[in-house]
């Protein structure tokens, strides 16, 4: 299989987090065991205590580098470019109150891996570190991507990790035979589907969730 095909059946997946209509299994892959899982088993939701807040206010923006091909920046307030992502979260999970921007960066690269294909060459995508007043037990970071075709919640990490690594954000890959939303230690919120990890890639998908040209526009955050 070449792997635009196997990058399609990723973004699919990641696309069918936030879409509502019924759906055609694609990954009938069945879940890593338990005993090869780098995450926690037991589903142990955050505790209620109030999130670490940055003691400066976070940077607005970031240069261009080889890991950020286009740099990075942090939307205006009530722009479209903040809207957009906290829209799509909101139809991805449930959020208890309204959220509490701790931290957003806005920032564009390739598909992973790189493609020559036009509608999907420029990725948008969005970096949220927020939690909620209402029920202080919802607090993580999100990536919300967006395409041509669809926009979806590509992966979540718990409130007080940092950056890009491995095994602190995981992706959700849909599956017809797990569709009940579930918690899982240290994220927000509930969950449903396959989780790997979605640096490294797992659960049958071997390609890291974001490019090397963008993994830099995490850096620092």
């Amino acid at each position: 299989m070449g792997h635009l095909t196997k990058k399609r059946m990723i973004v699919a997946a990641l696309l069918l987090l936030a879409a509502c209509e019924s759906r055609p299994e694609i990954f009938p892959t069945p879940p890593p065991s338990a005993s090869s899982s780098p995450f926690p088993s037991t589903p142990t939701l955050a505790s209620p205590t109030p999130p670490t807040l940055p003691q400066l206010p976070p940077p607005t923006k970031g240069d261009r580098s080889a890991t950020c091909v286009d740099g990075w920046m942090t939307p205006r307030p009530d722009s479209p470019l903040e809207v957009k992502p906290l829209r799509v979260l909101r139809r991805t999970v449930r959020l208890p109150g309204e959220p509490v921007i701790v931290e957003m960066r806005y920032f564009t690269g390739p598909e992973s891996p790189p493609s020559e294909k036009g509608y999907i060459m420029t990725i948008e995508r969005w970096y949220l570190k927020l939690y909620t007043e209402a029920d202080l037990r919802f607090q993580g970071r999100f990536l919300i991507e967006s395409r041509e075709y669809g926009d979806g919640v590509a992966a979540v990490a718990p409130y007080d990790t940092e950056g890009y690594r491995s095994p602190d954000w995981s992706g959700f890959q849909w599956n017809e035979a797990d569709l009940t939303p579930r918690p899982y230690a240290g994220l927000p919120g509930e969950w449903s589907g396959i989780r790997y990890d979605f640096v490294k890639g797992g659960a049958g998908l071997h390609l890291p969730g974001l490019p090397a040209e963008v993994t830099g526009c995490l850096e620092g955050a």
